[in-house]
């Protein structure tokens, strides 16, 4: 399978600007310079590129819904925040080739008219953050940035902005909040950053992976992408793959490879004797399944009528033997650490779970603890200003839907179900 995103990252020096020219980089903008916006916004759409940060929305319709009114200040935010445990596939980009993903940005800033547009960049990302840095330099040194570039009337600043630490700022309104210097929590939707975003600005907001796919679109056609795995969710996705197996790292797939030869043909399997007893196919925000379900196809769809999500395609895989109530905790644990505070169902009700979930690991569950955590579930879940508590309801869902056994155990005998008989 050619790679899109990856085929750079192990050249040597990939993150130079002659390197990634060297490789066939700029080539797709000043072919997309050469067309009118309307018409790679079409070209995107025809692809049928679906937004790879988790959500899966079409990327061309969210570029659609910006205002054609050239007199009007518009912004391309390049979501790079993340902080989905698990998750480390934006980061090989930014750290690798980043003049990938400062092409897809071009592009797409000149398909919906923004003349800024700015990386919001995870805080604890120092190194990826100094190579954009250093990449932006290096493009406006060649005038690959800034005025008529490459001699046309196109127009564009990049900056890179880091935030400081916050799971939530990947939320793409609490990003803008905070790239606007505010506290970073979640604002009401509607209006859509796409009529009032940065500065009350039009604004789309897209993450690395999906604009890294925008310059292979362009120069090879949409056509070619949209040829590439399912129909309805075509295209590679970068799987990163961590946890209990042989070989894990980052994979570029076709859409819809199952997680059995994603975990078996490319990862070597499982690391020791023991089988597989979990997988979490989309950062810890996604319900965990089964050796049952390894057949599943990973796409948005697929995913979903398993009752789970591709999210951000952090496979993390798990042996027998391993805790699930440990699992749950050190998940919930996160949840509340992160939450924002902004409504009150996630604020105390991830703490509240944590807390039960805490007491129950350490061998001093309480009977009922079990409902109560269900109950907790009902009355958070679709009550939150954002996804972030729903979140950590569906990552604890998973856990009590397949291991509520174990659950139960540490309540009754105020002790972990895996390995007791050695106790």
């Amino acid at each position: 399978m050619e790679k899109i995103l990856l085929k750079n990252i192990d050249k040597p020096e990939a993150y130079k600007l002659d390197n990634y020219v060297t490789n066939g980089g700029y080539v797709a903008v000043q072919k997309a310079l050469k067309m009118e916006p309307d018409q790679i916004i079409q070209t995107v759409k025809d692809s049928n590129l679906r937004g790879r940060g988790g959500a899966g929305f079409p990327a061309g319709l969210k570029w659609s819904f910006i205002p054609k009114d050239p007199t009007i200040q518009k912004y391309l935010c390049c979501n790079a925040d993340e902080g989905e445990p698990g998750t480390f596939k934006d980061r090989a980009i930014m750290d690798k080739d980043p003049h990938l993903l400062l092409e897809g940005m071009m592009i797409t800033c000149y398909a919906i008219g923004a003349s800024v547009g700015y990386v919001y960049i995870r805080g604890e990302f120092e190194y990826g953050a100094a190579k954009l840095e250093d990449a932006i330099t290096e493009a406006y040194e060649k005038g690959y940035l800034g005025s008529n570039i490459f001699g046309s009337d196109f127009s564009l600043d990049l900056y890179v902005h880091r935030g400081a630490g916050a799971y939530i700022c990947g939320e793409e309104t609490a990003l803008l909040e905070s790239l606007e210097g505010g506290r970073g929590q979640p604002r009401k939707k509607p209006p859509f950053p796409a009529l009032a975003g940065l500065y009350a600005k039009p604004t789309v907001i897209n993450n690395v992976e999906t604009l890294g796919c925008i310059p292979a679109i362009i120069e090879k056609g949409p056509e070619w992408f949209a040829a590439i795995g399912p129909e309805k969710s075509p295209g590679t996705r970068i799987c990163g793959v961590s946890g209990h197996v042989k070989k894990p790292g980052l994979y570029e797939l076709p859409m819809g490879v199952p997680l059995r030869e994603l975990i078996y043909d490319h990862c070597g399997g499982m690391r020791g004797s023991k089988p597989i007893k979990a997988v979490i196919p989309g950062g810890v925000s996604a319900p965990m399944l089964i050796e049952a379900d390894l057949d599943t196809p990973m796409d948005f769809d697929s995913m979903a009528a398993k009752g789970t999500m591709l999210g951000s395609s952090a496979v993390m895989v798990m042996e027998e033997g391993t805790c699930m109530v440990k699992v749950a905790y050190i998940t919930s644990r996160f949840f509340s650490h992160e939450s924002c505070g902004k409504c009150t169902p996630c604020r105390e009700g991830t703490s509240w779970q944590t807390k039960v979930l805490h007491r129950m690991e350490h061998g001093e569950g309480r009977p009922g603890d079990v409902e109560l955590l269900e109950s907790l579930c009902d009355n958070i879940f679709g009550r939150t200003f954002c996804p972030l508590g729903d979140g950590a309801v569906m990552a604890l869902r998973g856990a009590l839907k397949h291991f509520r056994e174990e659950f139960v155990y540490h309540v009754e005998h105020k002790k972990c179900m895996v390995g007791s008989d050695d106790e």
